[in-house]
């Protein structure tokens, strides 16, 4: 991760450097920009995203720089000699507006907000895209699955199934979003996670004997003994094994933590293996299970009335199944003070023009009722506007408001506290709770309304008529 530090100047596309160099070379690399950062579809086909990645960024930003080897190698790819003096002292010094991490947000919101040089602006587009877009997919999934477990355990299983060195970002993701542990003891020490884990099949499989494999790890772990109890067969060799041990334990002091499940139908393995420890009075021994699940299997293993305490989840959490990618984006909306407008024939994918900030109006019982995006310059409106049908408004001047964007970076320097992803995911607890429980199905959930000011829809519908009347 070091090396990654050091290099953070080439953690971009070779595009954004050919464009900066553009930029240079023609005397616009002073002029002011504005871009926004938002993303146009739910993922999961869900109602609701969680942002997330954000600290991350802001750290990475901080060493935005380009030394000796970099120039060099920059050189060779064929960059000019006149640009790369300028990349030698480059600093990235731009004002960084953002939501907090943790906060629930909706397509086409403007999630974070850049204003700075057109260079800077533009060299930090694949990163910051590539740092949000994954951990706010991550914490998403995290979220929805703590969803359906309610206040039972859930640990990050996940790194040896990540892409690579993602897999770090996933699990400080996945705990922003609602994980209670991870196995990944690298970003457990990184980010201060609290990392657990018990053994393999190949534990159990290197002793002769099942009973010898769970004696021998008890005896090293008497304080924190979970079981696998699925290395030969569950119900006539893992379980009533692990009965033996919880009470060699008890006679030594101790109780066993738990047995986990690993393979077969989850449902009726634990169902039968909590009447086996009923029977045997080892009630408080708990039940966990991992192998390949995801919110909509827990969701059935809670119809079906499993008996389970706990969960382990690896490949579906760090992967962001089945959403490959969140479609953030990275759009200039202004440029010296003027508004920008990028057209589509999709009228979905015509950005907002001008620097604006996002407003969440709440009503009498503390809940999302509507978001707002309107020009930074504007304050206390009485109505929002159907981004796109003029003749839909909603009237907001009797709740409560609060602008949900903040000044986070400025000249180099983070402006904000780093928090660690437990005490992120504590604020995301809060705001979960204020969500109306329409937007949190799985299966068709309510569309959360985003509206924009009236100033706001005029000054895109007159760029576009401007736009549209030169073409």
């Amino acid at each position: 991760m070091n090396t990654l530090t050091e290099n953070s100047g080439l953690y971009t596309d070779f595009y954004e450097l050919t464009m900066a160099q553009g930029y240079y070379l023609s005397g616009k690399g002073n002029e002011n920009t504005v871009f926004d950062y938002y993303y146009r579809t739910n993922p999961y086909k869900g109602g609701y995203l969680v942002f997330a990645g954000l600290y991350d960024l802001l750290k990475i930003l901080q060493n935005f720089t380009y030394n000796k080897e970099n120039i060099e190698f920059l050189r060779n790819a064929g960059l000019r000699d006149e640009f790369l003096e300028y990349l030698e002292t480059f600093q990235f010094k731009a004002k960084v507006y953002s939501v907090r991490e943790g906060e629930i947000v909706f397509p086409n919101e403007p999630i974070v907000r850049v204003e700075g040089n057109i260079i800077e602006a533009q060299l930090i587009e694949t990163l910051l895209l590539n740092y949000l877009n994954f951990q706010s997919l991550i914490a998403t999934k995290a979220c929805r699955i703590r969803n359906v477990i309610g206040d039972k355990t859930f640990s990050d299983f996940g790194l040896r199934r990540a892409q690579g060195l993602g897999g770090i970002h996933a699990s400080r993701a996945a705990v922003i979003g609602g994980a209670d542990s991870t196995s990944n003891v690298y970003s457990g020490f990184n980010y201060g996670i609290p990392v657990s884990g018990t053994q393999a099949h190949a534990w159990v499989q290197s002793f002769d004997e099942e009973i010898d494999a769970f004696r021998k790890y008890a005896e090293i772990n008497p304080e924190s003994t979970v079981l696998l109890v699925d290395t030969y067969n569950t119900l006539k060799s893992g379980v009533p094994n692990a009965i033996i041990i919880a009470k060699e334990l008890e006679a030594k002091g101790y109780r066993l933590i738990g047995i986990r499940l690993d393979s077969g139908d989850l449902a009726y393995l634990s169902q039968k293996a909590r009447k086996m420890l009923d029977d045997a009075n080892l009630e408080y021994v708990e039940i966990f299970a991992s192998n390949q699940l995801n919110e909509y299997v827990i969701k059935s293993l809670n119809e079906q009335g499993a008996q389970i305490d706990g969960y382990g989840i690896g490949t579906e959490l760090v992967t962001g199944q089945d959403t490959g990618a969140l479609d953030g984006v990275y759009k200039l909306v202004e440029n010296n003070e003027i508004p920008r407008l990028k057209i589509s024939e999709n009228i979905e994918k015509i950005t907002m023009p001008g620097k604006k900030k996002l407003i969440r109006y709440l009503d009498s019982d503390g809940l999302f009722f509507r978001d707002g995006i309107i020009l930074s310059n504007e304050n206390n409106l009485d109505k929002l506007y159907h981004p796109f049908h003029k003749d839909k408004n909603t009237d907001v001047s009797n709740y409560t408001s609060e602008e949900l964007t903040q000044l986070v970076m400025e000249n180099g320097k983070i402006l904000i506290k780093e928090q660690s992803p437990g005490e992120i995911n504590s604020y995301l607890k809060k705001r979960f709770a204020q969500l109306p429980d329409g937007h949190k199905r799985f299966i068709s959930p309510h569309i959360y309304k985003v509206g924009i000011s009236k100033n706001l829809m005029s000054l895109r519908d007159n760029m576009l008529k401007e736009i549209r009347s030169k073409i």
